[in-house]
């Protein structure tokens, strides 16, 4: 440990106030790691859960959250050739064991060594972070900072939910939920890209205009409308995918709205995980209910070579905080107001 760096931390599970900022000595970069200086980091869901606590996670305290961050790498561990000081990059927040058969065969998230920044280890609210050097990638000339240290997190898990799971393909119609959250305004991207017919859902009026500028077809205001009475108004067989983080609310009738044979991918429940299902809608019409976690950094090249290419793009919260304000940043997306990703400066 060296000189100090300011960071973000949590020392006890509960509301906005138990998090703070203060000085803790800063990491250095050990054989295969390399150190990054972080110019900007984002939110995500992930850290209001984080913050709350989960019943299987026992954090040590301090514990530093944060998945998402961008900066420039400024050290470099024993045995790596492939990176410079100056390089600007996007950390990639999934850490695996890379040996094991899940993880040679890019099923890095069910790896049993599987952890995400922020979550199992410290994160990227904080000046520095130090990660193995496959764990980040070139920042794409084109984007400024806020855009890079949205992409990682919620395009990973987008994708391995309708690339890698759904085989979304041309033609598909796709109903994605919660249409400002940054997972399903990359899902309707990705969707877009592979010439899917995407239908978002929202109780804002502003982000669903965001998902009709995204590429979304249709749209329903998801408290002024019923979204089943609506998807059978669009297509009397109803969809080929369903798109979900949301989980109770909308579980029961998610599933109705598939077609015989369709599927629906869950990575998340912000409004209840104890949903119910009528079995016999999953066996007489013989859907295909899939959970998914993350995805593979194997994936995040592809993902960025788009993002490059101007077809896919972060969408950034209008209001954005400093490390400083992290207790501000945390309530501003807990309100839900927020429209794209809520990012944090740091440097």
């Amino acid at each position: 440990m060296g000189a100090p760096m300011r960071a973000a931390f949590i020392e006890k599970h509960g509301g906005p106030e138990v998090l703070g900022v203060r000085d803790i000595p800063d990491p250095h970069a050990s054989v295969g790691q390399v150190r990054v200086k972080l110019k900007v980091s984002a939110l995500n869901h992930l850290d209001l859960w984080i913050r709350q606590g989960l019943p299987s996670l026992k954090l040590s305290f301090p514990h530093i959250p944060g998945a998402d961050g961008a900066g420039t790498i400024d050290e470099i561990g024993e045995g790596v050739s492939d990176w410079n000081v100056g390089d600007e990059v996007i950390v990639h927040p999934g850490l695996s064991c890379g040996t094991c058969g899940q993880c040679v065969s890019g099923i890095e998230s069910l790896c049993r060594d599987y952890q995400i920044l922020g979550e199992n280890v410290w994160g990227t609210h904080a000046e520095y972070i130090v990660v193995p050097s496959q764990n980040i990638f070139e920042k794409p000339p084109s984007i400024n900072w806020f855009e890079a240290a949205a992409i990682a997190l919620v395009f990973t898990t987008a994708w391995e939910m309708l690339i890698k799971k759904a085989h979304v393909k041309e033609g598909d119609s796709v109903l994605i939920h919660g249409a400002g959250s940054g997972v399903t305004q990359a899902a309707i991207q990705i969707a877009c890209l592979k010439g899917a017919n995407v239908i978002a859902t929202s109780s804002s009026h502003e982000k669903l205009k965001t998902a009709l500028e995204l590429g979304a077809k249709f749209i329903i205001h998801s408290r002024e409308q019923d979204f089943y009475q609506e998807i059978k108004k669009i297509s009397k067989s109803g969809v080929d995918i369903v798109i979900d983080h949301i989980g109770k609310a909308f579980w029961e009738k998610s599933i109705r709205s598939l077609k015989w044979g369709g599927q629906l991918i869950t990575c998340g429940a912000t409004s209840g995980f104890d949903a119910k299902i009528d079995l016999r809608h999953l066996f007489f019409r013989q859907l295909h209910l899939m959970g998914s976690t993350m995805g593979s950094k194997r994936d995040f090249p592809d993902i960025l070579s788009h993002v490059e290419a101007g077809k896919l793009k972060s969408v950034i919260a209008k209001e954005s905080f400093t490390l400083e304000q992290i207790q501000q940043a945390h309530r501003y997306l807990e309100s839900g107001v927020q429209n794209g990703k809520v990012t944090v400066s740091i440097g």
